[in-house]
Formats: C-alpha cells, sequence, structure tokens
C-alpha cells in the first residue's frame, strides 16, 4: 500500500493510517469483540478511500495528458494478482480439510 508506482503522486502517510483504522472495526468484528457488530462500516470507509486514491490517480494522469485505461490496469494486477495467486493455494483446499464446521 505504502509504495506508489506513478511519480505524479506523493505518498500520504496519513491516508495509509486512515485505511489502518478503517480495517480495525473489520478485525474486532471478527474477532467477537463485543460493539463491533457492524464491521462492514470499515469496509465501507477503506473502499471510499480507496475510490478517493484511485480517482485522484487517473484525474492527474488525464490532466498529464498520458491516461492510459490498459496501463491503469495493467499497475492493479501486478499489485493485487501476487497475492492472490499466493493466498489462493492455501485458501482454496481449506474447506475441504475439516477447517469449516460441519452441519
Amino acid at each position: 500500500m505504502s509504495t506508489v508506482s506513478n511519480p505524479a503522486i506523493k505518498y500520504r502517510p496519513e491516508i495509509d493510517g486512515l485505511r489502518a483504522i478503517a480495517v480495525l472495526p473489520v478485525i474486532f468484528f471478527h474477532a467477537g469483540l463485543q460493539g463491533f457488530s457492524g464491521g462492514f462500516v470499515g469496509v465501507d470507509i477503506f473502499f471510499v478511500i480507496s475510490g478517493y486514491l484511485i480517482t485522484s490517480i487517473i484525474l492527474k494522469e488525464k490532466e498529464a495528458g498520458h491516461f492510459s485505461i490498459a496501463r491503469f490496469y495493467e499497475r492493479r494486477a501486478k499489485r493485487i494478482l501476487p497475492a492472490l495467486f499466493l493466498s489462493s493455494p492455501v485458501a482454496c483446499p481449506s474447506p475441504g480439510c475439516g477447517c469449516c464446521p460441519m452441519n
């Protein structure tokens, strides 16, 4: 989250801090802590902040005259796919190995 591949966008640590705070209600909800039944609110806040960052990247590139939708999605894929490929082999077999409760 901290690395920026676009030199036109400077790193903003306060936004990373807000995103980290937005994730806390989700973690607390899944941990079963009382008073955190609305973990989805943290997800909503995280998505709003991410949308702001993505929109600012697109607008700055459009203003500079070098926006490409293909390059935009290529950067998203380079960021998201490694985590997907790393976590999928662990997550996919887990339902078959007794990690889920039986009815």
